[in-house]
């Protein structure tokens, strides 16, 4: 009994030296600990992981027995971990950090920092070339002709874009049409939009490596799916069996659009959307400077 006291007495000592500061810093470390499970747990980073565990295990068991050789060359395995962990998992730590970026509060804060001021003239553009696109994107649903079209947002895509033609050129349903026309050499890739202008075409964009995705769905959905899971882009995707007209956006995929709904869904994604982030970002400061005048 002396001795489950002893523990019981040693156990509220140590609650009694817990500040704040530590039930926050628990709580980080737990919260991102979850965090990484979560994003590695439906990639084959989990194997990975698995084999680190069972070396992990040989070491302890190698320790235990003194086998002097196998010890060794496991501590030495484990000295040059971090290394090793940032080269085998680059692709989930790259995914991890592009996501850190685009969550609610990197866009809602933090991404007009990192943006221009968008001018009257290019709203504009980026209007026209909304209508264009959708346009172009019906008479393309009736023909059943297949397109990839890409809008760029806070994520710069010029290595996507270093992978195709760089066209540079304002928005037509003509120059979209002839781009996607199914002899043409750059109809296979994706286009890309910048700022309301035609910026390259033939692009090759990343598949999805999400597993669980419908398994109907082609190689285009696929790819527009790989990229909007790295990126912030807006992707139009028009089938090329169906017809079907789908947006991809965050690794979803929403589909069936006609002209009037794509049209609203891009003015609201490409236009209402960077003008909240401005507002919220200027209200930020206004209350700021509120608050030091007080």
């Amino acid at each position: 009994m002396d001795a489950v006291a002893d523990w019981f007495s040693s156990v509220i000592s140590v609650f009694n030296t817990i500040q704040f500061k530590d039930i926050i810093d628990i709580a980080v470390i737990t919260i991102i600990i979850f965090s990484l499970f979560q994003l590695i747990r439906q990639t084959r980073a989990v194997q990975l992981l698995k084999g680190v565990f069972i070396l992990l295990v040989l070491f302890v068991f190698s320790s235990l027995f003194q086998l002097t050789m196998l010890t060794s060359l496991l501590r030495i395995f484990f000295q040059w971990a971090v290394i090793l962990i940032a080269i085998i998992f680059q692709p989930e730590i790259r995914k991890a950090l592009e996501q850190l970026g685009r969550n609610k509060v990197g866009r809602k804060y933090l991404g007009f920092l990192i943006s221009h001021h968008r001018s009257e003239s290019e709203t504009q553009r980026i209007k026209k070339a909304i209508i264009d696109v959708a346009d172009t994107a019906m008479l393309f649903s009736r023909s059943k002709t297949g397109a990839l079209i890409v809008f760029e947002r806070a994520t710069m895509l010029s290595d996507i874009a270093s992978s195709g033609t760089v066209l540079n050129s304002e928005t037509s349903v003509a120059l979209l049409g002839n781009i996607f026309f199914n002899k043409a050499p750059l109809h296979d890739g994706a286009t890309i939009i910048r700022d309301g202008l035609v910026y390259a075409s033939g692009c090759i964009l990343p598949l999805t490596d999400n597993k669980s995705v419908d398994i109907n769905l082609g190689t285009r959905h696929r790819a527009a799916l790989g990229m909007s899971e790295q990126s912030d882009a807006v992707i139009l995707v028009v089938s090329e069996e169906t017809g079907a007209i789908s947006i991809a956006l965050d690794g979803n995929l929403s589909r069936d659009y006609n002209r009037e709904a794509l049209i609203e869904a891009l003015e609201d994604l490409l236009i209402k959307e960077d003008e909240v982030k401005k507002d919220t970002f200027l209200s930020f400061f206004k209350r700021k400077e509120k608050n030091n005048e007080k």
